[in-house]
């Protein structure tokens, strides 16, 4: 499982750092802000070409980090760091590091340890499942086809043994037709290799003698010059009667001898001049013999010439050069044995082919009984999802059929199709000769959830879903998160029916400060993805039925918190508002039992009014009066439906008000002390209107018709 994500300087992302979790993670957000990047970051961790095109604008080299739980990664994975000496680190963790810089060099590290792109493929292949969004395009092709069904049915190492076996019998083959070709001008060729070899043989020659040759007819060509210079020195040295070096080494040495005893230093430097004899006198020797030498043979430089021509006459006739001619004769005489036990060798070889041959046969006949044992299932498994994915009476069918007279072949011996028929009554087709891209994309989403769900690896979806929408698309992310609550798997969907269905959810977004362009990534908080999934199912603006959408998708798997009611989001006015307000209506003179217009009442205040303020308000009249809450205001009267008294009841004067309000304020109605939700006999007076109270947080109430009335603020109760 990858537990941690980290990318610097790729593509357009300067640096991310994610901290992944089990279940199914979305990543959503508007075209063209990067969430492919993100797939191609991690397609580059599991050993995906890369090139100097990768590396941020500006940067030297991008790095990407990854960190995976060798706990709940497959048993394959450690068995091949085993092999590759590659020991697991803290926590029995894995980490890959990959580094490509800007002029196009990667390199890439397992815990540290650097190794080749290839090694890390391997284990990328074992880490990582990634699926592209245009996988429905390969999945049409009979190699991608066995490949998927290799999958589904584990048969991997079964298909891998079949492929060595067949490397073997085709090397047997090709040995064989190759001795089958050389005993058809078997004839010819020895004739010809025995004539070769015989010259070789009758030149005898030997290892290192062409080059000790050619430094002797080099030597014997200037034989004069070099009896003429070791008669030189052989004067100068020694045979000179007067003017030689041995004779005046030796009347310099008898000159010290004579005077050691007169001073002592000079005995330590007659042994120098003493040896300086000896040395001249060895020199004399050695020249002497040498110059007897050249003197001596004198027929010796014909014989090196003629050699030598045999030699180079032979190399020529062989198209080597001499000095490579003792290596011809070895190879034609290898090649001469070869062609005269030919027939023992192509003997034995075809009893070896045949063995091979029969190897082969046996363990793909085994690959074939497990294909179709697998096939069988995957088509069932792929039948049952094609119903729930807008397909009904849809069947998927894998045919695993086999041709004896083809030969053998690195897969085996099968020929694997696809079949399927999306509409019932219809007739089993190829999967390529599906005419409907949206059938074909999604048969292949089938296909790869099918194969999917059997891999305990971190499987990445990008945008698989297109090509589907509505109800197919909210069956399409309950199955993703059902793989999701077995693994771990990360989806890259424009799709708010599939981003719902997420257990957790990033948003990809793109900004840019006119010069340079980033991609962040957020992992959004249960409100934010409501806002999210608005955002993708509305258009430029979100409204608030697409939150209220967003809310009903998301509330089935996701504890959200209440949604604000649209009176909490209105300010509530001042107390000094409301009285002004009060103020202006009392001073104008209208009737207080009238229908009020809208004053900016708090919508909020929704409970009934005493009954000494309505006989303040309108005498003994007795109504149930119901309030319409408004956007901007509350309004009472026959607009709210409500019930007022015969027309023939008059207001109060003013007086009578202030009294009523006095009563109010000394003797509350009993009515006044049970709140309006717990009245066993009536529903809850709405007439906020009318009544015009305001609640503040500490429930104070202000009578607003009663302070009209009399013309001064009303008064508060608690």
């Amino acid at each position: 499982m990858l537990t941690y994500l980290q990318i610097r300087d790729f593509a357009i992302i300067d640096a991310i750092e994610l901290e992944l979790r089990p279940g199914l993670t979305v990543l959503t957000g508007e075209t063209g802000a990067g969430k492919s990047i993100l797939v191609d970051a991690l397609q580059l961790l599991a050993g995906g070409r890369a090139g100097a095109e990768v590396v941020r604008h500006g940067s030297e080299r991008a790095e990407i980090t990854g960190t995976f739980d060798l706990s709940k990664t497959p048993r394959e994975l450690k068995r091949w760091l085993e092999e590759q000496s590659i020991a697991p680190g803290e926590g029995d963790e894995l980490s890959i590091r990959r580094v490509v810089s800007s002029d196009g060099r990667s390199r890439a590290y397992l815990n540290g340890q650097a190794v080749a792109v290839q090694l890390l493929r391997e284990a990328g292949n074992i880490l990582i499942d990634i699926h592209g969004q245009h996988e429905f395009q390969s999945l049409t092709r009979s190699t991608a086809q066995r490949e998927l069904l290799d999958g589904y049915g584990r048969l991997e190492q079964a298909a891998g043994q079949v492929g060595i076996t067949h490397r073997v019998w085709l090397e047997m083959l090709n040995r064989t037709l190759e001795l089958e070709s050389k005993a058809r001008d078997r004839d010819a060729k020895l004739e010809l290799l025995r004539y070769q070899v015989s010259e070789l043989n009758a030149l005898q020659l030997k290892d290192g003698e062409f080059e000790t040759l050619v430094d002797e007819r080099v030597r014997l060509a200037n034989r004069g010059k070099l009896a003429e210079a070791t008669q030189t020195a052989l004067t100068l040295l020694y045979e000179g009667e007067e003017v030689s070096a041995h004779a005046g080494v030796s009347r310099a040495l008898q000159a010290l001898r004579g005077l050691e005893s007169v001073d002592q230093k000079l005995s330590a430097m007659v042994p120098f001049v003493e040896e300086a004899a000896i040395q001249i006198r060895e020199a004399a020797r050695e020249l002497t013999h040498y110059r007897d030498g050249l003197e001596l043979d004198t027929t010796r430089q014909t014989q090196v010439e003629d050699r030598l021509a045999a030699i180079e006459e032979l190399a020529r006739k062989n198209r080597v050069t001499p000095l490579e001619l003792t290596t011809r004769s070895a190879e034609l005489t290898t090649e001469l044995a070869s062609i005269e036990r030919a027939d023992t060798d192509l003997a034995a070889l075809r009893k070896d082919l045949a063995a091979a041959l029969e190897e082969f046969r046996t363990l793909a006949g085994q690959l074939s009984a497990k294909r179709t044992t697998a096939g069988r299932a995957l088509a069932k498994d792929i039948t049952t999802r094609m119903q729930t994915l807008g397909m009904s009476g849809g069947r998927f069918q894998v045919e695993v059929t086999q041709d004896g007279s083809q030969e053998p072949a690195q897969h085996g011996v099968d020929q694997i199709e696809f079949r399927v028929t999306a509409n019932p009554g219809q007739p089993l087709r190829a999967l390529s000769k599906v005419a409907s891209g949206g059938e074909l994309s999604r048969l292949s989403l089938a296909v790869q959830v099918s194969v999917a769900a059997r891999e305990t690896r971190c499987m990445v979806f990008d945008e698989v879903d297109s090509g589907i929408g509505g109800a197919i698309a909210e069956i399409v992310g309950r199955e993703l998160r059902s793989l999701g609550e077995r693994g771990q798997v990360l989806c890259v969907t424009h799709l708010p029916q599939v981003a719902s269905q997420g257990h957790h959810h990033l948003r990809v977004a793109k900004t840019t400060d006119g010069r340079t362009t980033r991609t962040a990534l957020t992992e959004l908080a249960p409100q934010e993805r409501v806002e999210e999934i608005a955002r993708m199912l509305g258009g430029v603006e979100v409204t608030g039925k697409a939150r209220e959408h967003a809310r009903e998708m998301l509330k089935t798997h996701l504890d959200l918190p209440p949604e604000p009611s649209p009176t909490d989001r209105m300010p509530a006015l001042k107390v000094k508002d409301m009285l002004a307000q009060a103020k202006v209506a009392a001073q104008s003179g209208k009737d207080p039992a009238a229908e009020p217009k809208a004053v900016g009442g708090d919508p909020r205040s929704t409970a009934g009014e005493s009954k000494a303020v309505l006989a303040a308000r309108a005498g003994d009249v007795k109504a149930t009066v119901g309030a319409k809450v408004h956007p901007h205001g509350v309004q009472a009267g026959p607009a709210a439906n409500a019930k007022v008294a015969p027309q023939g009841v008059k207001a109060t004067d003013a007086k009578s008000a202030r009294a009523a309000a006095e009563e109010a304020k000394v003797a509350p109605a009993p009515s006044d002390k049970v709140p309006a939700s717990q009245s066993p006999k009536s529903p809850p007076a709405k007439d906020a209107g009318s009544s015009g109270a305001k609640r503040s947080g500490d429930d104070n109430v202000i009578d607003l018709n009663a302070a009209k009335a009399a013309g001064r603020p009303a008064a508060k109760r608690r």
